[in-house]
């Protein structure tokens, strides 16, 4: 990558609200990171001022689009784990579209298996499980927009 290239994948970073990006090709191995959002106080003009001046709130707040709520699912009794996307990206089920699916629902899945792909930036990510059990819903749709800490799959952890 070239710096040119670097500063606008910074800007594009910090105009979307992303606090952390791993970027890795044969090439380079790049890490950005940077503060939370900054919080707010209320002064008594009634505007938002930034609460630190460490990290300048932007000027006009950009609106953020409004994820689809899935309605919660009968079998959602609070005995299942919630496995979320994490980040912001296009949902894919399989590596390529004649490719099965990684996981279908009732497929016992391990913790560390790849059970799909988030593609962010042009970037190909896996997602691995973090729990071991058994698929009980997917509740995205196969290449579809997902955001950050959305439920891609239900699973029954016994």
């Amino acid at each position: 990558m070239k710096s040119k290239e670097i500063r606008d994948l910074i800007d594009f970073i910090s105009q979307t609200g992303l606090n952390e990006v791993n970027i890795e090709t044969e090439e380079i191995k790049l890490a950005i990171k940077r503060a939370p959002d900054v919080k707010t106080k209320i002064v008594e003009s009634g505007i938002a001022a930034p609460a630190s001046a460490a990290i300048p709130a932007p000027a006009t707040p950009t609106p953020q689009p409004e994820a689809p709520k899935a309605a919660a699912p009968k079998e959602d009794s609070g005995n299942y784990i919630q496995v979320k996307s994490p980040m912001i990206g296009t949902f894919y089920r399989s590596a390529n579209p004649d490719s099965p699916a990684f996981v279908s629902v009732g497929d016992k899945i391990e913790k560390g298996q790849t059970i799909c792909i988030v593609e962010a930036m042009k970037l190909f990510n896996e997602i691995e499980s973090e729990v071991s059990g058994t698929v009980v819903k997917a509740m995205a749709e196969n290449a579809s927009p997902v955001e950050y800490d959305q439920v891609l799959f239900l699973v029954d952890p016994s």
